[in-house]
């Protein structure tokens, strides 16, 4: 991919901030336009084109509910009517809604599920005919795989999903590659915000010893977009290499 000076062009959802900020600034200091997505972080992403275009690339920013049908249906009408080709699509943007299963509800479950699950796969299916020799990454977690709890049953189950439709994909998608990045708990502001005591005892019970930065995240989207990776492989970050 971004090897010469030649710009692409990434989409990346949910990048107001957290992951999604640092994978869109990390592929615009390398190259690519970026395309982003929020919900409600208005003046946050006009706070990150800043930061975005002063590095020679364009960033251009487009509001998107993914439990909305009506949303996604307009972002994915503009994306074709507007480019010829998208390199990357990175389905990052997700939702967390945290209770324990007597007091889980139906709206609870099926939100997490649309935004963590049915999002990525209706955004790559109005897309992928724009990602012809292009990469999609879905940003997944290792909650889908071995490190989930008793309160987050909906999100786990969302990410296993996702993990399983990453695989799904890559044999449906001859012409695009298909990866999931699956890192435990990542410095970021949701994660900032939880209670220091339990975030303290998950670290311990998953045998995490440091928080994985934004960046080191970013950066292995880059590498798989730099290196010849076998489409369906699933990555997973257990934890700070730095």
């Amino acid at each position: 991919m971004p090897g010469d000076n030649m710009i692409k062009i990434a989409i990346v959802t949910g990048c107001a901030k957290g992951i999604g900020k640092q994978i869109a600034l990390t592929l615009a200091s390398n190259n690519y336009d970026i395309i982003g997505t929020y919900n409600t972080s208005l003046e946050l992403m006009e706070e990150l084109k800043q930061q975005i275009e002063v590095k020679g690339v364009s960033f251009t920013y487009f509001k998107l509910d993914l439990l909305e049908d009506s949303s996604i249906d307009l972002f994915c009408n503009e994306i074709n009517k507007k480019y010829k080709n998208i390199d990357i699509l990175i389905n990052n943007a997700a939702l967390s809604l945290d209770n324990d299963f007597v007091s889980k509800t139906f709206v609870e479950f099926s939100n997490v599920l649309k935004v963590n699950l049915i999002g990525p796969f209706i955004l790559t299916q109005k897309l992928y005919k724009k990602l012809n020799n292009g990469i999609i990454i879905n940003i997944s977690s290792t909650d889908g795989i071995n490190t989930y709890n008793e309160f987050n049953i909906d999100y786990s189950a969302s990410k296993a999903g996702l993990i399983n439709l990453t695989k799904s994909l890559s044999l449906i998608l001859k012409n695009t590659k298909v990866y999931a990045i699956c890192p435990n708990f990542v410095n970021t502001e949701s994660v900032r915000d939880m209670n220091i005591d339990y975030l303290n005892s998950e670290l311990i019970r998953i045998n995490q010893k440091k928080l994985i930065e934004p960046v080191e995240v970013a950066n292995k989207v880059l590498d798989l977009t730099l290196n010849d990776y076998e489409s369906g492989s699933i990555i997973v970050m257990e934890d700070s290499c730095e």
